[in-house]
């Protein structure tokens, strides 16, 4: 199941992309017609809200597609974050693949450079922008934009002190993120939020897949192109700390809730890495793919 937001005639509504993903299947057009009522809402965060019993009225509906199914071309209809905005901060790891951790300290010592604990910072809900939108150059304050593809995990039900274990169950699903930076920013604040925070500086989606679909999420390959040359090429499974150590670590001080997201890190290949750097300029068009999940395609403000 891939979870959409999406908007058409002005108005933000969720659906489902149709199996052959050339369609978004409304959901709660569809519940009315094959329920027979409604008990779906009209938002993610609220779908979240109502967790496996709201997973389970959608398996239903898919079960029961058939050629009356409402649905709307992709054509006829904007594709938005999926969760155009979170609750509160999107959580971020950083360094947490080695060869990416070595570019970002410029050396070849990953004793040095690869952290011993996750490092986490966050991105403002205002951050958050779907597939095809215009990330804002912020020219007023940086001239050395870059990006970072990153697998995003969405929390689907209230997590504390969750062992790594069981930190799967507190999964919904998953999502791409695009970890746009300021590297100039980011350098000269100790805090990485001024350098990481421009608004528009986290697009998110183009969907949520259900975990169901995605049984090793730790086994994806992970992809960035600027203007068709790609840049990061990796896998998921090359994490430093994998999601369940994440969830655990996070949950251990902060109480996740659902919706709230989790940005596990990037694969080497960012501009910064380069020698010379290679940053962003306006018009650049940046082409994000996650391996079943989907691919999220931003341009970089004229």
């Amino acid at each position: 199941m891939h979870f959409v937001t999406f908007e058409v005639n002005g108005k933000a509504e969720i659906g489902v992309l149709s199996p052959d993903k050339e369609f978004v299947i409304p959901l709660q057009a569809a519940e009315q017609l094959y329920c027979g009522g409604t008990t779906l809402p009209g938002t993610m965060l609220e779908l979240l809200d109502q967790g496996d019993a709201a997973v389970a009225t959608v398996q239903k509906i898919i079960a029961k597609l058939d050629a009356s199914c409402p649905k709307l071309a992709l054509a006829e209809v904007r594709i938005l974050a999926p969760i155009p905005r979170p609750r509160k901060n999107i959580f971020c790891i950083g360094k947490n693949y080695v060869e990416h951790a070595l570019e970002f300290e410029k050396t070849k010592d990953a004793s040095v450079a690869v952290p011993k604990v996750p490092v986490i910072f966050s991105k403002p809900p205002t951050c958050v922008v779907g597939t095809g939108a215009i990330v804002k150059n912020h020219s007023h304050m940086t001239s050395q934009i870059d990006y970072e593809v990153e697998l995003a995990v969405v929390i689907g039900k209230k997590a504390s002190r969750v062992a790594k274990e069981e930190a799967y169950d507190y999964v919904f699903g998953y999502t791409i993120m695009n970890d746009v930076s300021a590297r100039d920013l980011q350098k000269a604040h100790s805090q990485w939020i001024m350098g990481k925070g421009p608004d528009t500086f986290a697009p998110l989606g183009p969907s949520i897949v259900h975990k169901s679909a995605i049984p090793n999420p730790h086994d994806l390959f992970i992809k960035c192109a600027i203007n068709g040359e790609l840049r990061q090429n990796g896998n998921t499974k090359d994490m430093v700390f994998d999601i369940p150590t994440l969830i655990a670590t996070l949950s251990s001080v902060v109480t996740l809730e659902p919706g709230d997201i989790i940005a596990t890190g990037t694969p080497a290949g960012v501009g910064v890495g380069f020698n010379p750097p290679k940053f962003l300029n306006p018009g650049d068009e940046m082409r994000l793919e996650i391996e079943n999940i989907g691919v999220l395609v931003n341009t970089i403000e004229k």
